[in-house]
């Protein structure tokens, strides 16, 4: 979407969404004083909207964009706008869009942050973890789940880390989106007759998954992953919901899995 490629210039970006926006190149056609006031008027009258009003009026500024949730946001006549798992900000005739973090000053807290992570968040006991493949390091006293590509290189570093740290029980959800091969060698895992041996055999030690043939449920674990928003691999997630993208250092990992054996 175009406005990632402009945010990379500044943290926060305002755009307004004039009429020009419909083709920058043709110039727009003069209006008579009177319906510029009227417009002027109408645009003014508009402070609150529904988050329905809020994305038919998106939409017709973006045909094709699909707006995945509108809610209101504290500060009146400011509305956020989720598509996928970016967040934007739009006042209610959505002439213009915020794409940023949205503070609140009184508590010093980012609620872009905040309402990221809870977008994030996963019932671990709602997982169809019979579709993962269950690994045990020393006496698996934690749970986690992670999305793992067989070829993604964070993924095999990130299972050297859980070596050194042990007694935790992994369920991956093979995710196969870097290349075709990934695909076959999920395959090849999942049909093993030791998942579990096969899968650290490939990831640890860089032993290639023996060719096997079976009916592995990957539109199944393509589909968990988009509900849930993977958009890479890694993708963790602990016992209490909370999720991390991307591999974690043995230190994060040991100092996240402690707090939650407090919090237990």
């Amino acid at each position: 979407m175009y406005w990632k490629s402009l945010a990379a210039a500044g943290a926060a970006l305002l755009i307004g969404a004039g009429p020009a926006w419909a083709d920058e190149t043709q110039p727009s056609a003069p209006q008579p004083e009177a319906a510029q006031e009227a417009v002027r008027q109408e645009v003014t009258a508009v402070t609150i909207a529904t988050p329905e009003q809020i994305q038919e009026r998106f939409e017709a500024r973006f045909p094709g964009v699909e707006v995945s949730e509108v809610r209101d946001t504290p500060f009146d006549g400011l509305y956020e706008i989720r598509i996928g798992r970016d967040l934007l900000y739009a006042d209610a005739n959505v002439d213009f869009l915020l794409q940023g973090a949205l503070i609140d000053t009184q508590s010093r807290k980012d609620l872009t942050a905040q309402r990221l992570e809870e977008l994030s968040r996963v019932a671990f006991s709602d997982l169809p973890l019979e579709i993962a493949v269950k690994q045990v390091y020393g006496d698996g006293t934690h749970q986690l789940a992670v999305f793992e590509d067989p070829n993604c290189g964070y993924c095999k570093r990130f299972h050297k880390t859980l070596q050194e740290v042990g007694d935790t029980t992994v369920y991956t959800f093979l995710f196969p989106i870097l290349s075709d091969d990934s695909t076959v060698k999920s395959r090849n895992v999942w049909c093993a007759k030791d998942q579990a041996k096969v899968w650290k055999a490939w990831m640890l030690d860089g032993e290639t998954p023996p060719e096997a043939e079976c009916d592995m449920p990957l539109d199944d674990l393509m589909a968990l992953g988009r509900r849930l928003m993977v958009e890479g691999t890694p993708a963790i997630v602990f016992a209490d919901g909370s999720r991390v993208n991307g591999a974690m250092t043995q230190e994060a990992l040991e100092e996240k899995l402690a707090s939650l054996a407090k919090g237990s």
